[in-house]
């Protein structure tokens, strides 16, 4: 009967956190949103301090909570250890390489003065320097998950993030191997020897995995790979993982080592992006798992008991974390605007404190109560993050002002060709119609565009083209030519039958998705269209029949007679006179 009963508590919980994870995933991922937060809020719901409470009153709610948190651990603990052997996978040395001078300047000086400010500050409140130690090596980090979604790596803003981020996750791999060795001699003075055969035994053990890892895993995964099966493949996978973790774990050094030497070295092998893929879904599950417990042990009624010290605590890391990420950004000659909302993005702890306040639980450096505070902090910091984003963005562009349009050398009064859609491609038509002395202005409705592309030194200003007056404020009365490059086929396609409409003479250049597409496009007025998968299409396969082997001449012909027959698919659909102009290769050329 008890095993029956187990049994059922054990399949129900599994049903609830298979349940979060295909509500919270999806829904999250509809709205551009970590999941993070979902299975916090989702552990918070179903935990025993949420619903979990009630289900002596209402029992049919033991069917959508946790009933056995404690039967959690084991998964949880091995969720973390997956999550650790995907980050050494995503790990890339040529990707540090090129970073390098950011990567290991920036970063390593932001986690260093970061994690020393706050490890003064916990010692002088009381925190043993061990604990201090794990507690300010946690809240230094940042949320990668979380910020390089919000920032992108494109920008100023996420390449400095980047660089941070990066060295944070390789900071992951000594700052575990730290907090495993201090975990036997945590709790006395007179540890050091101790501590110091320890290091030297875990040393060892490391070493020889890397080496052993270097000549024994290309042929496991060669052998996985000959039976063409993704079962043995994610076997071997889990076999090294485990293996490499217990190695660790038998020196008294963390598991949780042995998953990232084990990630590591795998990634430097040429079967890395298979166990990337194979291992993938696990990866979000098991992210979820060790979320969901984390939520289950905030108490709200602890949070309001402790209210005061919480919102403290808060509110004192990520005013630190900002200061001193915006200083040092100041310091190597970043812009103000840039710098502080940098500073103010990265200012949030990280999915990964969580996982390095485990570590450090499990090592006895810090106390179960301790631990739960700063997760409270901790889980807090990344709900509210997204938050942080608009407001270092908004305080970003009041301390650093966007240039105005006199600024960067527009002159409003002189014709010029107006660029609808001002992202990558509208830049490049930018740059060509400079460097033949036309005047231009870009326009763009995001906000974020405009204001890098002024940095930048581009003529560009703020609007919505499809408003008549917005293109009428840019001149369009004496516009020598509109260009739209906007990958928004619907929009483009009113706005250019509402210009044709108002200005018939008007040369009208626009940016199509396909021959379909170009082909609406001329239907509602558009000059000219310019599919561009059909050209790059035509590019791809010209290079590729030419570096086969084939002589130019029937590689033209047949470029000519392909291209020939889009212009007559096009010209039938769009009812044109003439074929429509397509322009040609540098081949052709």
């Amino acid at each position: 009967m008890a095993h029956g009963e187990f049994s059922s508590t054990l399949l129900s919980d599994a049903l609830v956190i298979l349940g979060a994870a295909g509500i919270v995933i999806p829904v999250f991922a509809r709205f551009r949103i970590t999941p993070v937060i979902g299975f916090i809020l989702v552990g918070l719901l179903v935990g025993p301090y949420g619903l979990g409470k009630l289900v002596y009153e209402y029992h049919w709610l033991s069917y959508i909570t946790i009933t056995d948190p404690e039967g959690l651990e084991p998964f949880a603990e091995f969720g973390i250890i997956l999550l650790l052997f995907t980050i050494g996978l995503e790990l890339s040395f040529n990707r540090l390489w090129q970073m390098r001078k950011l990567v290991f300047g920036l970063g390593a000086l932001e986690l260093i003065v970061i994690a020393g400010f706050l490890t003064a500050f916990l010692a002088m409140l009381g925190q043993y320097w061990t604990g201090a130690l794990g507690l300010g090596l946690a809240l230094a980090l940042s949320s990668t998950a979380l910020v390089l979604q919000i920032s992108g790596t494109q920008t100023p803003v996420g390449r400095a993030a980047l660089s941070m981020l990066l060295f944070e996750d390789i900071a992951i791999v000594p700052i575990i191997f730290l907090l495993g060795a201090l975990a036997p001699y945590a709790a006395s003075e007179g540890g050091l020897d101790g501590l110091v055969d320890t290091l030297w035994l875990g040393g060892l053990v490391v070493l020889a995995l890397l080496v052993l890892g270097r000549f024994a895993l290309p042929r496991l995964f060669a052998q996985a790979a000959r039976t063409k099966s993704p079962e043995v493949f994610l076997a071997a996978s889990l076999l090294v993982v485990i293996g490499a973790s217990l190695a660790t774990a038998a020196t008294g050094l963390s598991p949780i080592v042995g998953a990232l030497i084990a990630g590591l070295l795998i990634a430097e092998t040429e079967y890395h992006a298979e166990v990337e893929h194979i291992t993938e879904p696990f990866k979000g599950l098991a992210l979820g798992v060790f979320l969901i417990t984390v939520g289950m042990g905030i108490d709200l009624t602890t949070i309001w008991d402790n209210l005061a010290p919480i919102a403290m605590a808060v509110v004192g890391v990520l005013t630190l974390k900002a200061l001193v990420t915006g200083v040092l950004l100041r310091m190597m000659g970043a812009r103000r605007g840039m710098a502080t909302e940098t500073g103010i993005l990265m200012a949030s702890p990280s999915e990964t404190t969580l996982i390095v306040l485990a570590a450090a639980t499990q090592a006895l450096l810090i106390q179960p109560g301790t631990a739960q505070f700063w997760q409270i902090v901790t889980a807090i910091g990344l709900t509210i993050t997204p938050l942080l984003a608009k407001f270092g963005r908004a305080i970003g562009r009041t301390v650093d002002p966007m240039p105005t349009l006199d600024e960067v050398g527009a002159n409003a009064d002189e014709p010029h060709v107006i660029i609808v859609g001002f992202g990558r491609v509208g830049r490049l038509v930018a740059q060509m119609l400079d460097a033949h002395g036309i005047a231009y202005i870009g326009v763009d409705g995001d906000t974020d565009i405009v204001e890098q592309s002024r940095r930048d030194g581009y003529m560009a200003t703020f609007g919505d083209a499809a408003r008549g007056r917005v293109l009428e404020r840019l001149g369009i009365e004496t516009a020598p030519a509109v260009v739209f490059t906007m990958d928004e086929p619907v929009l483009v396609q009113r706005t250019v039958r509402k210009l044709r409409q108002n200005y018939p003479d008007m040369l009208i250049i626009a940016r199509a998705r396909d021959t379909e597409h170009a082909a609406l496009l001329y239907r509602s007025g558009a000059t000219h269209a310019v599919p561009e998968t059909l050209e790059s299409s035509l590019q791809l396969s010209e290079s590729v029949l030419v570096e086969l082997g084939i002589a130019m001449g029937p590689v033209i012909a047949s470029i000519h007679e392909k291209r020939d027959e889009f212009r007559i698919q096009i010209q039938e659909s769009a009812a044109l006179t003439d074929k429509p102009k397509l322009r040609t290769t540098t081949l052709e050329a």
